[in-house]
């Protein structure tokens, strides 16, 4: 039995930028373009395309790209590198907070005004540790509370309430579980509450319709009749 081929991997020139991105191909009618929250821009193409004119498709949107990688800078952990130091800035809930370290005995992080403090020793591995459990524990209160207020909407169609698991995802913002659980990206909480509803909202509809099918999209526009403009937001598209 032959293994899975692997990805190609190309890339091109769009002004100033490169843009790299792995090619698959696979028994499908029509080519796709992602770009995940690792920054990684995947594309699916059918079998019988040729690479020239896939290639020429991608350079198609490449403005596209661009523009969705940049949204993704603005909440993706690794970009800028991030020091842990005073001064730098960090995003929780669409908003750039500043960092402050401050020296003391007990151990803690506030959010004040414009700025995270954080107390404790003045060392970037710690202050990370402690930023990391301040973002995952912010992320569990907020993600359930918003998971209420959409469980509101959908429960009338039959959609059993779920429970929520909270941790850091590479590529997904959120899915569901054939269990019928959620699983949202800690990361999730870096963008606006308003964006963090239409994921719980588009996760709470699969577990009634599992696929991206008409039924899904109508119990969606249903439930969020604006998702698509939410979506857009998150997708920087």
């Amino acid at each position: 039995m032959k293994g899975k081929a692997k990805p190609i991997r190309l890339a091109f020139k769009y002004g100033q930028a490169e843009i790299p991105f792995a090619l698959e191909f696979r028994d499908r009618k029509s080519l796709a373009i992602t770009i995940g929250a690792d920054l990684k821009v995947r594309v699916v193409a059918p079998k019988d395309k040729p690479v020239e004119e896939v290639l020429a498709r991608v350079k198609k949107k490449a403005k596209w790209i661009l523009r969705k990688k940049d949204y993704f800078l603005r909440f993706h952990p690794l970009t800028p590198p991030r020091q842990y130091v005073s001064g730098e800035t960090h995003i929780y809930l669409g908003r750039q907070y500043r960092l402050k370290v401050v020296q003391d005995q007990d151990e803690m992080v506030k959010l004040r005004g414009k700025y995270l403090f954080v107390y404790g020793q003045k060392r970037p591995r710690r202050v990370k540790e402690l930023l990391g459990e301040w973002y995952q524990g912010h992320a569990t209160m907020i993600f359930t509370k918003h998971l209420e207020e959409c469980y509101r909407t959908v429960k009338k169609y039959g959609i059993t309430y779920p429970k929520v698991q909270v941790r850091k995802m590479q590529k997904r913002w959120g899915s569901c579980s054939q269990a019928g659980n959620i699983l949202l990206n800690t990361e999730l909480v870096k963008a606006p509450i308003y964006c963090i509803e239409y994921v719980i909202m588009h996760e709470l509809c699969h577990l009634k319709e599992r696929n991206h099918t008409k039924s899904f999209y109508k119990l969606l526009y249903r439930c969020m009749p604006d998702w698509e403009m939410r979506k857009k937001r998150l997708a920087g598209c």
